[in-house]
């Protein structure tokens, strides 16, 4: 009967690899069942292998447990289908010759042992700048561990516009700075004392400031890349798509909200966020209060020929932010003959790339390496 129980608690977690979450911790466990996949893996083999025995209910807990199982393996399966189509899919984007790294050629997109093992590598311990006296905002900042002038990533960290902070998951900075590019995590202005105008151009002093102390911080001053997350990733874009600054090369959107106008109209589900209101603290109010500021916040409605080259990555399981923001903005740039790939990860849900191993943070982190190898290296 305990055999039962726990394979019984488990099929129940592990339809989270296929369903989306309906409430906040359940939210919080798909991302553990879909990037930590194969602890839940090993756990639910153990009690299959080693559980056996001649209970009433042996055989009814045998099949749930081989179903879960199953769905348990089904990120992974699903990561290396996508990771078997994306150099070809982001070599029609950008061009042939485009999909292998000039530090790492045929490295691959997924690698199952990573997920298990992980990144030994020692964190950076970024230096802390302030680049806004007036209000007193800082960056963290990661040098590049290869000598000579580099580009510059700018993180812009999310947090529903109102919280959240420049340390937000740390790891990829220390991974893109040991691979050759300089990385400035940002703090911002929050909601809802500064509305959507503050944070963007709080992105275009940090970028004046990283510019003007480019010598002392080893930065080519022509070679800037955007990446923000969730709220971070709609600053990211806005900021890209509007700046209109010369030194900026690219944008990277991680499952940012981009049409803020129809995103109210389809607000997320009030057990995992009330977005309706996450937005009006942001915006000022409600749509048809503030239509002005919903229309110009929006990313999409500013997309033109001009704009950048951009990589949006989402996943279809998003809870907080519909991946459907991400398709149509790929229309969008599609139809302005923009530069861009959107990595799709069909189980992935927001925050997928909480860990840097899992199956959404290692194809997330190749992508990135591809797109920033092809418009600043």
């Amino acid at each position: 009967m305990i055999r039962l129980v726990f394979l019984s608690l488990l099929f129940l977690a592990s339809l989270l690899t296929v369903l989306k979450a309906p409430q906040y911790h359940l939210w919080i466990l798909s991302i553990l069942v879909t990037e930590f996949a194969w602890i839940f893996i090993t756990v639910t083999l153990l009690i299959l292998i080693f559980g056996y025995g001649n209970e009433k209910y042996h055989h009814l807990a045998t099949v749930i447990g081989i179903i879960a199982l199953l769905l348990y393996c089904s990120p992974i399966v699903r990561g290396y289908k996508v990771a078997a189509q994306l150099n070809a899919g982001f070599e029609a984007a950008f061009g042939k010759g485009s999909s292998n790294l000039a530090s790492e050629p045929g490295k691959k997109p997924l690698r199952f042992f990573r997920m298990i093992t992980g990144i030994a590598a020692k964190q950076i311990v970024p230096t802390i700048y302030t680049y806004d006296e007036q209000y007193g905002l800082k960056l963290d900042y990661y040098p590049s561990q290869v000598p000579g002038k580099r580009g510059c990533v700018v993180v812009v960290h999310g947090g529903s516009w109102s919280s959240g902070n420049s340390t937000e998951l740390p790891e990829l900075n220390s991974y893109l700075a040991k691979g050759g590019y300089n990385v400035a995590a940002i703090n911002y202005r929050l909601a809802p004392k500064y509305q959507y105008q503050s944070p963007v151009q709080d992105v275009h002093t940090a970028i004046s400031y990283l510019r003007k102390h480019a010598d002392s911080l080893h930065i080519d001053t022509n070679k800037f890349v955007l990446l923000g997350r969730s709220a971070g990733g709609q600053i990211a874009l806005l900021a890209a798509y509007t700046l209109h600054e010369p030194c900026l090369k690219g944008v990277i959107s991680y499952y940012a909200p981009a049409d803020m106008v129809w995103g109210y109209s389809i607000p997320s589900n009030p057990w995992i966020m009330d977005s309706r209101k996450v937005m009006e603290d942001y915006l000022g109010g409600s749509y048809d209060a503030a239509r002005q500021n919903y229309e110009a916040s929006s990313p999409i409605l500013h997309v033109d020929k001009t704009s950048v080259p951009t990589l949006l990555i989402h996943g279809e399981n998003d809870v907080l932010v519909a991946y459907e923001h991400s398709r149509r903005l790929n229309i969008k740039l599609q139809e302005n003959g923009i530069k861009h790939y959107l990595l799709t990860l069909p189980w992935a849900v927001h925050g997928c790339d909480y860990t840097l191993n899992g199956p959404s943070g290692q194809l997330a982190t190749y992508t990135v390496e591809r797109f920033l190898n092809q418009v600043i290296r």
